[in-house]
């Protein structure tokens, strides 16, 4: 009894990914350096603090981080999270959130479906990746220690502001 039509709980995952690929669209940056990961960093600080939300921001240039720092209320686990949902900015070239959210779609979940190991990948909110007009994929940046969604809609919110204001 297939017609093709996806079911509603479907409809709302393709929705989510949809939305998730306009920001990615969206948050292309003309060039990314060190100065520019502190000052990224920096608004996410400052976007945590207004929140009062304990998180852990970190960014990453290929394999140098160029930004951390971990707000009260966080831990190792929070660095941890980072490492494994930058793992997946760099093996897709997409937001981890972005990437959990395909899996989703589709019925499945990136832990069983993607044949990574998950003590080294997660797909799950919070890091976003660092493209940069003409070039592609520089880096990534990430947020650990609010609920997925928090997380990525934070990152998301930082870029928008750095762009709006470079």
């Amino acid at each position: 009894m297939s017609s093709g039509a996806a079911a509603p709980e479907d409809v709302a995952a393709l929705e989510e990914v949809a939305a998730l690929e306009e920001d990615e669209r969206r948050l292309i940056l003309d060039r990314f350096g060190n100065d520019d990961a502190w000052r990224l960093g920096g608004l996410l600080v400052g976007l945590a603090r207004e929140r009062d939300a304990a998180v852990t921001i970190g960014i990453r240039r290929g394999a140098q981080r160029l930004f951390h720092y971990a707000l009260p209320g966080t831990s190792a686990d929070n660095d941890a999270w980072i490492a494994r949902k930058c793992r997946v900015v760099e093996r897709y070239g997409e937001s981890s959130f972005l990437v959990g959210a395909r899996f989703r779609a589709k019925g499945r979940t990136f832990e069983e479906s993607s044949r990574l190991d998950p003590d080294r990948y997660a797909a799950h909110g919070g890091a976003f990746p660092l493209r940069v007009r003409s070039t592609g994929v520089v880096g990534a940046v990430a947020v650990s220690g609010l609920r997925q969604a928090e997380d990525h809609a934070l990152v998301v919110e930082g870029l928008e502001r750095f762009l709006t204001e470079a």
